[in-house]
């Protein structure tokens, strides 16, 4: 049997883990590697290694700090009580301290291996949601789509790696990232709504009790998806099997994204959520697959 010393140890890493959203670290690590491999030359192992590392520990940073500035509205929710801050078995101190090391290490290593302009994207992609789309959030419904402004950044710092530079295929990856995000988001908030009022946070299905305005947001952030996600073949930026792929995905999602229009349950909320996951995964695996 171990001693409490050691379980006391484990159970600090585990909390020190918690804090930077390993969920949310990989998904940004995942779509910055898709930046790297569509925009690349040619694939180089080692540079998209260091870009993944460097921008893991921004992202981990980021969530890090983003934890302590929602600490109190953390505690308020049920989903989120538990985390280490709210709970109370780690100090915001701390977890500054954890939060700056990690955003200056993964700062560090864009600028060093990766390049002066992945660093810089790096750095917009952390301020802008520390201290944009965080402030908003208890403010307005709005700030999801200012924190879709952040999220859709991470292909555009692995584009930036690979290239030296940001040309017109980051800004379409970028795009498509932005509007996924709207979608998949208010799938999210939609399920989790009464948690949100219980917080204070004014997601639009709280503010949007019957569900109207956030049915017809997903359908029309869905279809302007459809459409964009054409332009990395029309670019020549993917072929036709991305083509026929990016249809029959945005098709699905749109389905969803009516569903949810129509019926406006937590079932069609779910199954919305779900077909975001579904398409975010095809459609990377697609344009990696038949990257031209």
């Amino acid at each position: 049997m171990g001693s409490p010393a050691v379980a006391a140890s484990r159970s600090s890493l585990a909390d020190y883990l918690d804090l930077t959203k390993p969920r949310i670290t990989l998904m940004v690590v995942l779509t910055a590697m898709l930046g790297f491999v569509v925009g690349a030359p040619q694939m180089r192992s080692g540079a998209l290694v260091s870009m993944a590392l460097g921008t893991g520990l921004v992202a981990a940073g980021a969530s890090v700090l983003n934890m302590i500035l929602e600490r109190r509205t953390d505690g308020l929710m049920l989903r989120t009580r538990e985390r280490p801050l709210p709970a109370g078995r780690l100090r915001s101190g701390e977890a500054m301290r954890f939060g700056v090391l990690l955003t200056a290490a993964g700062l560090a290593v864009l600028l060093w291996l990766s390049g002066p302009v992945a660093a810089a994207v790096a750095l917009v992609t952390w301020s802008s949601y520390l201290f944009a789309y965080t402030p908003l959030k208890p403010v307005t419904s709005l700030s999801t789509i200012v924190g879709a402004f952040p999220g859709a950044l991470p292909p555009v710092i692995g584009w930036a790696a690979a290239r030296g530079s940001i040309d017109p295929g980051a800004v379409v990856l970028f795009a498509i990232l932005f509007l996924w995000q709207i979608p998949h988001f208010l799938a999210i908030a939609w399920i989790y709504r009464e948690d949100y009022a219980r917080g204070g946070l004014p997601m639009l299905p709280v503010v949007d009790p019957e569900g109207r305005m956030t049915g017809r947001q997903a359908v029309a952030n869905s279809l302007a998806l459809l459409l964009v996600s054409l332009t990395p073949y029309l670019a020549g930026m993917a072929g036709r099997i991305y083509l026929a792929g990016a249809i029959a995905l945005g098709l699905l999602l749109t389905a969803a994204a009516v569903r949810v229009a129509v019926v406006r349950s937590l079932a069609a909320a779910r199954a919305l959520f779900i077909a975001s996951l579904v398409y975010l995964t095809g459609l990377c695996t697609l344009l990696m697959l038949d990257r031209r």
